[in-house]
């Protein structure tokens, strides 16, 4: 969560420091809002990249997640079908 906390700051600060330094820059009106709008295209374009990243990690490790909770599952099932088998074994002897 930290890690996450810096990239947006990080993002932020950036693109605060883009738009600052684009105001103030001695331009043209036109020239500094197409360059605003270029850098925002870009840094947008920077953070839909690094959302589908962080949604492919998400995906691979709930799938992850899935199939290790699903062997666990077949695991438990196998242990105690193997525990009913016996018990059954010890009430046939006993019967």
């Amino acid at each position: 969560m930290i890690n996450g906390k810096v990239f947006w700051g990080i993002v932020t600060a950036a693109a605060a420091g883009a738009v600052i330094g684009m105001l103030f820059a001695p331009e043209e009106g036109t020239q500094t809002r197409k360059k605003i709008k270029k850098r925002t295209n870009s840094l947008a374009s920077e953070l839909i990249d690094a959302l589908e990243k962080s949604k492919a990690k998400v995906v691979s490790s709930a799938e992850e997640l899935k199939d290790k909770g699903q062997q666990y599952k077949n695991d438990l099932t196998d242990k105690a079908e193997d525990l009913a088998d016996d018990a059954a074994d010890e009430v046939n002897r006993y019967s």
